[in-house]
């Protein structure tokens, strides 16, 4: 089998410097000494690295949905930064609930150096549990109601929602609705939030049968839309609050055999690898996923080096934009010029 000394010779480095790669510190031939652990497979004795350094080198990664590909791309960034480092990834999923994610949490706790979550919901006390314990937390995506206290990696969600609804009003839509995500969550409560604001500031107003509340999940999204294209005078378009909300509504305008964006226009929030593939082409709110992840595997990693356990939370808020293809367009007729205050 192959040792340090057999990857620090192939490499061209000291032994020391192999050693200092392997403990996830920074040196200035990490790609050559990654390349020379690959080509020889070596593999350290990461238990006897634990005994020694009294750490596991792993990172707990917990996240509502793993089939969601928000989620995958955010896990893809931080792996790319803990692969660096030497850490390898634990990955669960709360499957949105609380009480799951508790239970992962507990359990997680006594296995890994740290945590990066996005909380099921925002009201969940496990996190500030861990933290009191002394157990680095990150969140990403998703806050607590509390959460300043924690370094987490965010996107606007608020505005992100009103980019959406600007961009529908912009071309003429007054017969607007919205499938959210659940308002238990952050990102499902601001993106409602920040939809509905630009509406109403805009003088229209949605009815309620308008303003839908799902669950990110696209069988869901699915009977939702259904639900909408039943009614005696249908929305012009609509917003979905993610990815996978998206998928489940066009999947019902293509099944009714609705015209996108003909009779209905659709906007979502994420973008999908499939997105300028599909037809057609998917208007997104879009925001930065991967470098979500690099983030906020950096601002754990961060707090492992023992000088910045007691600095300020940092909080990173990243923007969104709007991505216009071809499933928004103006109204085909203006039809009844819809609620206005």
């Amino acid at each position: 089998m192959a040792t340090i000394h057999d990857v620090a010779a192939r490499a061209g480095v000291s032994p020391a410097t192999v050693s200092r790669f392997l403990r996830g510190q920074r040196v200035r031939s990490a790609e050559a000494i990654r390349a020379a652990v690959d080509e020889l497979g070596f593999a350290p004795n990461i238990a006897a690295q634990s005994l020694k350094s009294g750490r596991t080198r792993t990172i707990g990664v917990v996240v509502p949905d793993i089939t969601n590909p928000y989620f995958a791309a955010v896990v893809k960034g931080m792996e790319s930064v803990s692969r660096d480092r030497g850490y390898r990834l634990l990955l669960a999923n709360s499957d949105e609930s609380g009480a799951r994610e508790a239970d992962l949490l507990a359990d997680m706790a006594r296995q890994v150096d740290g945590i990066i979550l996005a909380p099921a919901t925002e009201h969940e006390q496990t996190p500030l549990q861990l933290r009191d314990s002394g157990l680095p937390v990150v969140f990403i995506d998703r806050d607590l109601a509390d959460g300043e206290s924690f370094d987490a990696v965010l996107v606007d969600n608020r505005a992100g929602g009103r980019q959406a609804a600007e961009h529908l009003l912009a071309l003429g839509h007054t017969r607007i609705a919205m499938i959210s995500g659940g308002q238990e969550s952050t990102p499902g409560r601001y993106r409602r939030d920040g939809f509905v604001e630009a509406v109403s500031a805009a003088g229209v107003e949605i009815p309620p049968e308008y303003d839908i509340i799902g669950d990110f999940r696209e069988e869901r999204a699915y009977q939702l839309t259904l639900s909408l294209l039943s009614l005696a005078e249908p929305p012009t378009a609509i917003f979905t609050a993610n990815n996978l909300t998206t998928l489940g509504a066009l999947k019902a305008l293509h099944d009714m055999r609705v015209d996108v964006p003909g009779q209905i226009s659709l906007i979502g929030f994420d973008d999908l690898d499939t997105g300028p593939l599909l037809r057609p082409p998917l208007t997104v709110v879009d925001r930065p996923m991967i470098e979500q992840g690099v983030l906020a595997m950096r601002l754990l990693l961060h707090r492992f080096d023992d000088s910045q356990t007691r600095d300020l939370p940092r909080r990173i808020v990243m923007d969104t934009k709007i991505i216009e293809r071809a499933s928004t367009a103006p109204p085909q007729t203006p039809g009844k010029a819809g609620r206005t205050r």
